[in-house]
């Protein structure tokens, strides 16, 4: 149960925004992000559902993919089921205390997904570069602990930045030029102070975001390093597989990341902030079970096979 402080404020409930100002998109959009969201949640399930019924797959790498699967699940469902109801209802008020825990839960999966993606990248680092100590050195409790390390940190940082926006004060009209309780989109309807804040959102940011980026990169500069000095050219396709899908779901999540936090918070760069809000909260949780499903032959094949199993005894 997660306890957050509000400070009294003339303001206790915002509106918002949304995508109103474009009336001719909102059936289309729902339709869209709901289709996008259903896609979202069957894969990521799947994902989590494959592994635990194929033994073959109950290694670090699935394991650390299985809460990349999660992580997604939790992220999207943060902020698109509300972007669904202000596409088609009239009532698009979020009270004060749900704008604080909407923000909270989404900054810890943003953040805890930042250091998963980078605890995958050393996974592959340990099994391109040292593939015969790769069961001691990925032991259970390592991957166990990598994975609390990374919700730890998350929690941790959406604490301290929830705790810094809480305190500060919120004026009329409150109407957030948002589909979702964003962190500059907060901000901008703050009537106090917020330097304190917007300080410790950017050290977090750099050191959250630096730190994962750097572990990430290293351990592909390491597993390109092994590649290349591999002498047997199927070796060196293997290796690769196995790290491309990998490499595709970073560089859309950081990349969008980059995107997001990147544009000025000027008016005439808020359609862009909310279209790259979308693109993160809606599309990557979706695109990551794809990338990983659909390189991946033991995840096809277990698919196909729990499908055929499931035919076969509809047909008995």
């Amino acid at each position: 149960m997660v306890h957050i402080m509000i400070n009294h404020s003339s303001v206790t409930t915002f509106v918002l925004v949304g995508f109103s100002e474009y009336p001719y998109l909102q059936s289309p959009l729902f339709l869209v992000i709901l289709a996008i969201y259903t896609v979202t949640l069957a894969g990521n399930i799947g994902i989590i559902v494959v592994r635990r019924i194929n033994p073959k797959l109950h290694t670090p790498m699935y394991f650390f993919l299985s809460h990349l699967s999660f992580l997604d699940i939790c992220y999207s469902s943060v902020f698109t089921p509300k972007l669904l109801e202000i596409l088609v209802m009239e009532q698009r008020a979020i009270s004060l205390k749900g704008c604080m825990v909407q923000f909270f839960f989404g900054c810890t999966c943003v953040i805890t997904e930042m250091f998963m993606l980078a605890v995958m990248a050393y996974d592959r680092f340990v099994a391109v570069c040292n593939p015969l100590l790769y069961t001691v050195a990925m032991s259970h409790q390592l991957c166990a602990l990598l994975v609390a390390g990374s919700y730890t940190w998350g929690g941790l940082c959406a604490v301290i930045i929830t705790y810094t926006l809480s305190e500060l004060s919120y004026c009329e009209p409150g109407i957030i030029d948002h589909f979702g309780c964003e962190y500059s989109a907060i901000i901008s309807v703050s009537c106090s102070d917020s330097s304190f804040s917007q300080m410790a959102c950017l050290v977090i940011s750099i050191l959250s975001e630096g730190s994962s980026l750097l572990i990430t990169m290293a351990s592909y500069v390491f597993i390109v390093i092994t590649i290349i000095k591999m002498p047997f050219k199927g070796g060196l396709k293997k290796a690769f597989s196995t790290c491309t899908s990998h490499l595709t779901a970073i560089s859309i999540f950081h990349g969008i990341i980059l995107l997001l936090y990147c544009v000025p918070n000027a008016n005439s760069s808020r359609l862009l902030v909310k279209v790259a809000t979308v693109l993160y909260t809606v599309l990557i949780p979706m695109l990551n079970p794809l990338i990983y499903s659909l390189r991946n032959k033991d995840v096809k094949d277990t698919v196909k096979t729990f499908i055929s199993s499931k035919l076969h005894s509809h047909s008995i």
